[in-house]
């Protein structure tokens, strides 16, 4: 989203559950569109909330997975705010080598982008 459209629009990366580490293949296939990934840490919905970021200031919450979509309607109940389910592929545990995976991982990076685009129109943000 930052790649996209610059810093003008507050966007915060959550989780159903916290990862410490960020998947290397994701890293790797993000780093080709200048999309730095290895010091990004995603929080998750419970988080979010205690460092006193409020759901309530959001817009949309966009969820990656039905886990995640589940999450956020079940938090978001209350507020007034719109949930999307983009529905994509996850590439973990798809390809046998290091190439097939990687390949998983750009077709969910390419994914994410096109949905980018659909929502909110060609990239504005020149680098």
């Amino acid at each position: 989203m930052k790649k996209f459209y610059g810093t003008g629009t507050y966007v915060q990366s959550v989780g159903v559950t916290n990862d410490m580490e960020i998947d290397g293949f994701a890293i790797a296939v993000c780093q080709e569109l200048d999309v730095e990934l290895s010091r990004h840490r995603s929080r998750s919905f419970d988080e979010m909330e205690q460092w006193g970021d409020d759901l309530s200031s959001f817009d949309l919450v966009v969820a990656l997975s039905p886990a995640s979509q589940r999450r956020a309607l079940e938090l978001t109940r209350y507020y007034h705010l719109t949930v999307e389910y983009w529905q994509i592929l996850d590439p973990t545990g798809l390809g046998e080598t290091r190439d097939a995976k990687l390949a998983s991982y750009r077709q969910t990076r390419d994914q994410i982008a096109r949905h980018l685009i659909d929502h909110w129109g060609q990239p504005t943000r020149v680098q």
